[in-house]
């Protein structure tokens, strides 16, 4: 098919779409929300918490996070959030409900035998285990929106995409190697290229600089989120 790939092993390809295209060609799918949902799986899982992704924000969410005896997200502000920081409280072995209409909707949808959501704090870890599992690898930059819910091409995401393809063996298609030379143009001040980009400076207007810091926390941890049973847990 025109835009599956599927001559290279590895892929690159943006959201909710790129997903229904890839996915049937891959042995993995990795989704890429650098800020701030894979970030903050990421900060769940290293604590031994699961994190049930959901892609609605609204009275839904509660009802779904009861029916799996979790706690639920709320906005920035509250306790346990989206934002990444707030997680480093969350309860070992906790389960969390965690809404986001971007890494967790993409999540909500995925198909692939073996899907996991990396981000640049666990690149290299994830990149690990995602060749022990399978060769042909798809990456899933989620993106963000703009106002009119259409998809706005996020530069975060394209790094994060990069940093993991860059630790990948295999063939890659062109689009996974221009994440990467996007990465590699960058690695030298990722979290002040998070800071600058467009997403990045509207979490430092709203007052989030730190989920900016640690999101540039590059290949800080070892977590491995793998989407299990309608949750992420680490990988044993």
């Amino acid at each position: 098919m025109t835009f599956d790939q599927s001559e290279f092993d590895l892929r690159c390809e943006w959201g909710i779409h790129g997903l229904r295209h890839l996915t049937p060609a891959s042995d993995v799918v990795i989704i890429v929300d650098v800020l701030s949902f894979s970030t903050a799986v990421d900060i769940a899982v290293s604590r031994g918490a699961a994190v049930f992704p959901y892609a609605w924000e609204d009275d839904s969410a509660r009802a779904f996070a009861e029916k799996n005896g979790a706690l639920l997200a709320e906005k920035r502000s509250g306790r346990f959030s989206l934002a990444p920081g707030s997680l480093r409280q969350l309860p070992r072995g906790a389960s969390l409900v965690l809404p986001s209409p971007n890494g967790s909707e993409l999540s909500f949808a995925a198909a692939a035998k073996v899907t996991m959501t990396a981000c640049l704090r666990n690149c290299e870890a994830v990149a690990r285990e995602a060749a022990r599992r399978g060769a042909r690898i798809s990456l899933i930059p989620a993106g963000e929106r703009w106002k009119d819910r259409t998809m706005r091409f996020g530069l975060e995401d394209l790094i994060g995409a990069g940093a993991v393809l860059a630790h990948l063996p295999g063939t890659r298609s062109p689009e996974a190697e221009t994440a990467i030379a996007a990465f590699e143009r960058l690695r030298h001040d990722l979290p002040g290229a998070l800071a600058r980009c467009g997403s990045g400076r509207e979490l430092i207007e709203r007052g989030f600089p730190e989920d900016i810091e640690i999101a540039g926390e590059y290949a800080a941890s070892t977590a491995v989120p793998l989407l299990m049973d309608g949750r992420y847990a680490g990988c044993v």
